[in-house]
């Protein structure tokens, strides 16, 4: 396709949004040129705030009036799916926010469309964006720790338990994640989504998953205005990788302390490599070779990586798919659906 300037549309413009934003605004080779939200004045707002030239208040509107190239789209996790396709059947290239979709099968359909429609689709799960995750992928995946035997992996965050974000019970950025009316699959939906990739993007895909799912009660009734309270707030997981290691993934929203901390060790037969977010993304630890029967930890510092928008708008002129494309997350989304079910019948899942 040659090298060529890029041209992005924002669809979705709440708090997540303007990190998109700013990140297209620092990538070479591309350009914001429209933002549409069924809030018309908050994407109005929006446009002003990023310098983007038109605001739409319905995606109908922004395919039918705007000359662009791709998207990101950072809506509430309902709409993927539906944004998703109506972009697809357009031929419009597509960064999708996670988790993919509300369900396995409709993360394949959009799977599917992607590829009748040819363009390049991403998912945006962040945390690939560390230097740490790619270089630990690229290390346990070269054999240097051995075959893998065990995999322990947390998502940790407190805004429940804290206002270290504000005050949840007041903002609507917040209630929604909480609130399956409003299309959350709970904490597991929501940043589970990432702690399964991050566990298993360097180790491999999952054989097998038991799942246990809770909901706190956290006001009268359990509901603030018209946000029913009933999605989970903690999640764990036990599971069997399909290379017969063993692991537990778990994640909550009620751990103080954390704001924001994703955990991770994973044991070989040579070493052990840890990740630690809470210690910067930066570096990681590894005891293996002769630190191995010492039970000596080292520091190993890597260099910084990419981000996402940088991949997305690379893809886009090259016309080469980079990764996580739909089919993984596709594949993380059959993990979630398999945790569910796992919850409501009591017993292990096979995937």
């Amino acid at each position: 396709m040659g090298k060529k300037t890029v041209r992005i549309a924002i669809i979705g413009t709440g708090g997540m949004a303007n990190f998109h934003a700013e990140c297209y605004a620092t990538t070479p080779g591309c350009k914001l040129v429209a933002a549409a939200d069924v809030d018309l004045p908050r994407a109005r707002a929006f446009a002003d705030k990023h310098k983007i030239p038109v605001a739409f208040g319905s995606v109908s509107e922004l395919l039918k009036s705007a000359e662009f190239d791709g998207v990101s789209i950072v809506t509430p996790d309902a709409f993927h799916a539906p944004i998703s396709l109506q972009c697809l059947k357009a031929g419009k290239h597509v960064l999708c926010e996670k988790p993919l979709a509300l369900s396995h099968a409709d993360a394949g359909k959009m799977t599917a469309a992607a590829g009748r429609a040819g363009v390049i689709n991403m998912v945006n799960f962040s945390y690939r964006d560390w230097p740490v995750t790619q270089a630990v992928a690229k290390l346990v995946q070269s054999g240097k720790i051995g075959e893998i035997r065990h995999v322990e992996a947390s998502y940790l965050q407190a805004w429940l338990a804290s206002k270290v974000w504000g005050d949840w019970r007041t903002s609507p950025g917040w209630l929604w994640r909480l609130s399956s009316k409003h299309g959350s699959k709970g904490v597991l939906g929501d940043v589970g989504v990432h702690i399964v990739d991050f566990a298993t993007f360097p180790v491999g895909p999952l054989a097998s998953v038991s799942c246990r799912l809770k909901t706190f009660d956290k006001a009268p009734g359990n509901r603030i205005g018209e946000y029913p309270l009933d999605a989970n707030d903690s999640a764990i997981l036990t599971v069997e990788f399909q290379n017969g290691a063993l692991g537990v993934i778990h994640t909550t929203r009620w751990c103080g302390g954390h704001a924001n901390r994703l955990f991770l060790k994973i044991a070989g037969t040579k070493g052990t490599v840890e990740i630690d977010s809470d210690r910067g993304v930066n570096a990681y630890r590894i005891c293996d070779g002769p630190n191995l029967d010492k039970g000596v930890w080292r520091d190993v510092t890597v260099p910084d990586v990419p981000n996402m928008y940088r991949r997305f708008v690379k893809s886009i002129q090259t016309g080469k798919q980079d990764q996580p494309d739909f089919a993984r997350g596709a594949e993380v989304q059959k993990v979630l659906d398999a945790c569910f079910v796992s919850d409501a019948k009591g017993r292990p899942v096979k995937l």
